[in-house]
């Protein structure tokens, strides 16, 4: 690539009327970043303080919460200072890594979902031999992978996409996602390829996974007691709440983004401030008010803290 593009800015020109609401984006963000730290780290440290939630599904769901945090951490402070800030502009490389964690921790949270679905299937369609399948070492292994094998992927596609030059330096969005592809002076095709290989194998796949566990789920559970159905319902409805929310907003970037539709610009920033604002509170709170053991533990914690302080 060649040497003046370390140095090149891009223009991000997603903001609507920013100048006008500018302290109202301020705040509204950096309120919903506080409560997207404090809900899912509340939720983490339950699972982690307390032994009876050290089992595969709830290690998985901290997990996920943990993803939340840091897909914010990887996007809020930015977006914070563009909304302060009289420019909107960001370096190419802050832009490249801004576009790796995008994608990277986006599609870290489907093999998530997957690793869990397969937990919920085990466990219910094949009881006895839980404890033999989901060993500590067989869930660190899931935990390692729903990680480290989109970020491989995704280092590998922002390399791709150094080595490419510009001819466009104004980004129609408030981050750098697959928009960055339209800046290119000529599109490449080993890009574009490589973009629908990770797409299948990090999105796609991992949601017909969950598909197909959770069809064997409901088979085994429409010929069960209704004590196995009620545990099902319990367990296996939250995950499904998450999946199909996460799942929606992703079409976004894939419709939009990828295939290049055009949208009016204030459906396009409400869409992208749904997939960083929406979805990282959505977790805690589904799990939060779902899931029977986590909801025990979050009562019994403000029930103290309103002792305490009376």
């Amino acid at each position: 690539m060649d040497g003046e593009l370390n140095v090149t800015y891009i223009t991000l020109s997603g903001h609507v009327e920013l100048h006008k609401y500018r302290y109202l984006y301020f705040i509204i963000m950096f309120i919903a970043y506080l409560l997207i730290i404090c809900c899912n780290s509340t939720i983490v440290c339950l699972i982690y303080v307390h032994k009876n939630l050290h089992e595969p599904m709830y290690i998985f769901i901290a997990a996920l919460l943990m993803n939340s945090v840091l897909f914010s951490s990887a996007l809020y402070p930015k977006l914070l200072i563009d909304f302060s800030s009289e420019k909107q502009i960001i370096s190419y490389p802050s832009c490249l890594l801004q576009y790796f964690f995008f994608y990277f921790l986006g599609c870290s949270e489907f093999l998530l979902l997957a690793a869990m679905a397969y937990d919920r299937y085990v466990s219910i369609c094949k009881p006895l031999q839980y404890h033999t399948i989901m060993r500590k070492t067989n869930v660190i292994i899931a935990l390692v992978s729903a990680w480290l094998v989109p970020a491989c992927h995704f280092l590998t596609g922002a390399t791709l996409i150094a080595h490419r030059k510009f001819c466009d330096f104004t980004l129609k969005g408030i981050l750098c996602n697959n928009s960055i592809l339209k800046l290119q002076c000529v599109r490449s095709t080993t890009i574009i390829i490589y973009g629908l290989f990770v797409l299948f194998s990090d999105a796609i796949f991992p949601v017909f996974f969950i598909l197909f566990t959770y069809t064997k789920i409901l088979s085994i559970c429409y010929q069960s007691s209704a004590d196995v159905r009620k545990k099902a319902a319990e367990t296996c409805l939250p995950h499904l709440l998450v999946l199909t929310s996460f799942s929606c907003l992703s079409l976004y970037d894939v419709i939009v983004v990828r295939l290049e539709t055009n949208i009016p610009k204030t459906l396009s920033l409400i869409m992208t401030l749904q997939v960083i604002v929406y979805h990282p509170l959505f977790n805690p709170l589904i799990y939060g008010l779902k899931m029977k053991e986590i909801s025990k533990h979050i009562k019994r914690l403000f029930c103290q803290r309103t002792l305490t302080n009376a």
